[in-house]
C-alpha cells in the first residue's frame, strides 16, 4: 500500500498553496517504494512457462437433422431454453423429390478447457472431466499449431487425464514439490478462461490438504479459476508446476476467490499408470467408514478425535479376512498415523494389491495391529439388508435408567446379521432417544465392554458411573455407529 504525505498536503492547503503543493504530496515515501519494490513479479515466471500451457477443444459427434426437417436459429435456441419456454412448433417443410431424408453427422463442440505439456514428444496432462465424453480432442500450441490428440487414458476418481499429440522437441513443464510448498506462497495460474487462451492469473496458497470429499486432498488458493482453466497448470514463484487446477466453490459459476488444485505429485503418480497401462489400479480392504467425532473419542478413551471409524466390513474382502470389525477405529496404516477417515483410503488406494499391510486399530479400548492382504479395487457392492428378528422384551431393569428396553437377539438374528452378540432396542425415550437411538437398533458394546445378551447389558451398567456419558456402538441395518448417551439432569 502506498502511503501518501498528507501532513505536507493539509499545512500547504492553509497556505493557499494547494495548487503547488498537490505534486509533491502524491510522491510516495521512501517506505512505500519499498514495498512497491517488495511485491512479486510475474513477467518473467509467465514468459518462462506460457509456452508449455496448452489449449484443449473438445468434440462431440451428433445426428443433424435430416434435409427438409424444421430447424431453428441456434440463439432462438437457447433463448428457449435458457428461459424454460416450450420449443415451438415449426412447420414441416417439404424434402426435394427423389432425395432420401438422411440424418447426417456433425462435428459439435463439446467444451473448453487448459493443459501442460509433460514430455517433449508429446504427452499432455488436464482434467478428466475436459474431455470426458469427447469424440475428438484438439490440441492448440501457443504457437497456434493444432493437433489432434489421442486419450491415453483417463482417471474420473482423481480428475486426472493424459492425451497424446504427434510433435517432437515440446517445452515441457518443470514439476516442482509439492511438500515444499507452504501457505501464503504466491503462485500463477494460466489457462483459457471462457476461451480467452493465455491468460495468467495469480494470488497465494490458502490451504493445503483440503478435504473436500473427493480422492485426493486438495491445494486450495484464491488465484481467479474460471471455466475454461480446469486442466491448466498452478505454478510456483520456481516457475515450477505444484498443481492441476480442478474445481472452483461458486455460487454463480464464475471465480469467488475459492479454488482447488489436484496437488502434482498425486497427479503424476496417476499419469505414470495411465501412460503404462491406460488405467490406475488402486488397493482396497472392503470397509466403509465414517469421522470419529471429538465426544466419541472422549467417551471410548481414545483421546483425541482421530482415525476412521469402521461402520461396515464388507462379507469376505481382506479386511473381513484378517479380523477387522465393525466398530473398529483404524487409526495406524503401515505405521503411518490416519489423522482423518479420509486419509485411509488414499493410503490404501496407493498400496499395490497384493501387498501385506499393518493395520493398527483401537477396539474397545484396547489398541492391537491387524496384517491385512490389499485387494485391487472394484465397484461397491450394494449390501442387502438383513432385518433383525425382534423377540419379546425382557423386563427392563437398569436400562430404563437411561429410557431403553431391550431385548436379546435370536441365533438366527445373530447369524442373518454376522453378529456375535448384542441386543436389540424394543423402545427408546429420554436419554437414550436424544442420543439418537430408536427401535430397531442392535447394541453391540457400551462403555467399550462388549454385550452379548441382556443380562450382559445390564451387568455392564450396573458397574458405570451414572453421573457420566456413556458410549455405545450400535448397528443399523447394515451400518455401525456409536454414539453417546449423557445422563438426566
Amino acid at each position: 500500500m502506498i502511503r501518501f504525505n498528507c501532513k505536507r498536503l493539509y499545512a500547504c492547503a492553509l497556505s493557499g498553496a494547494l495548487l503547488a503543493t498537490s505534486v509533491t504530496a502524491l510522491v510516495p515515501t521512501s517506505a512505500a517504494w519499498a514495498q512497491v519494490a517488495n511485491l512479486p513479479d510475474f513477467a518473467d515466471l509467465v514468459e518462462q512457462v506460457s509456452p508449455s500451457v496448452v489449449n484443449i477443444r473438445t468434440v462431440e459427434k451428433v445426428s443433424a437433422p435430416a434435409e427438409g426437417a424444421p430447424q431453428m436459429d441456434e440463439d432462438m435456441l437457447e433463448f428457449f431454453r435458457r428461459f424454460g419456454l416450450p420449443m415451438p412448433n415449426m412447420p414441416r417443410q417439404a424434402p426435394p423429390r427423389n432425395h432420401p431424408q438422411q440424418p447426417r453427422d456433425e462435428d459439435k463442440p463439446r467444451g473448453v478447457g487448459s493443459g501442460f505439456i509433460l514430455s517433449a514428444d508429446g504427452m499432455i496432462m488436464t482434467n478428466a472431466h475436459v474431455i470426458d465424453g469427447a469424440d475428438e480432442v484438439l490440441v492448440t500450441l501457443t504457437d497456434k499449431r493444432e493437433f489432434k490428440a489421442k486419450i491415453i487414458g483417463a482417471d474420473k476418481r482423481s480428475d486426472v487425464a493424459v492425451v497424446k499429440i504427434e510433435a517432437a522437441n515440446l517445452p515441457a513443464v518443470k514439476v516442482g514439490d509439492v511438500n515444499r510448498l507452504r501457505v501464503g506462497e504466491w503462485v500463477v495460474a494460466i489457462g483459457s478462461p471462457f476461451g480467452l487462451e493465455n491468460t495468467v492469473t495469480a494470488g497465494i496458497v490458502s490451504a493445503k490438504q483440503r478435504d473436500t470429499g473427493d480422492y485426493l486432498p486438495f491445494i486450495q488458493t484464491d488465484v481467479a479459476i474460471n471455466p475454461g482453466n480446469s486442466g491448466g497448470p498452478l505454478i510456483n514463484m520456481r516457475g515450477e508446476v505444484v498443481g492441476i487446477n480442478s474445481q472452483i466453490y461458486s455460487r454463480s459459476g464464475g471465480s469467488m476467490g475459492i479454488s482447488f488444485s489436484i496437488p502434482m505429485d498425486e497427479a503424476v503418480r496417476v499419469s505414470e499408470q495411465l501412460r503404462a497401462t491406460g488405467k490406475v489400479t488402486r488397493g482396497r480392504i472392503g470397509v466403509q467408514i465414517d469421522q470419529v467425532s471429538k465426544e466419541v473419542a472422549e467417551s471410548i478413551g481414545l483421546g483425541k478425535p482421530q482415525g476412521a471409524f469402521v461402520r461396515a466390513v464388507e462379507a469376505d474382502a481382506p479386511a473381513d479376512k484378517a479380523g477387522v470389525e465393525a466398530g473398529d477405529i483404524i487409526i495406524k496404516f503401515d505405521g503411518k498415523p490416519v489423522e482423518k477417515s479420509s486419509d485411509l483410503p488414499r493410503m490404501v488406494g496407493n498400496t499395490k494389491p497384493g501387498t501385506k499391510s499393518t493395520l493398527t486399530v483401537f477396539r474397545r479400548g484396547v489398541t492391537r495391529d491387524i496384517t491385512v492382504v490389499i485387494a485391487e479395487i472394484e465397484p461397491d457392492k450394494p449390501a442387502a439388508k438383513a432385518p433383525a428378528k425382534p423377540t419379546k422384551p425382557q423386563k427392563p431393569t437398569v436400562a430404563q435408567s437411561i429410557g431403553l428396553v431391550v431385548a436379546d437377539l435370536t441365533d438366527t438374528a445373530r447369524k442373518e446379521m454376522g453378529l456375535k452378540g448384542g441386543v436389540r432396542v424394543e423402545s427408546a425415550s429420554d436419554a437414550a432417544a436424544r442420543a439418537g437411538l430408536r427401535e430397531g437398533d442392535i447394541i453391540v458394546a457400551v462403555a467399550n465392554v462388549t454385550v452379548a445378551s441382556v443380562p450382559e447389558f445390564e451387568s455392564v451398567l450396573t458397574k458405570l458411573d451414572k453421573s457420566k456419558p456413556l458410549s455405545v456402538l450400535f448397528r443399523r441395518g447394515e451400518w455401525s455407529q456409536y454414539t453417546v448417551i449423557r445422563p438426566m439432569k
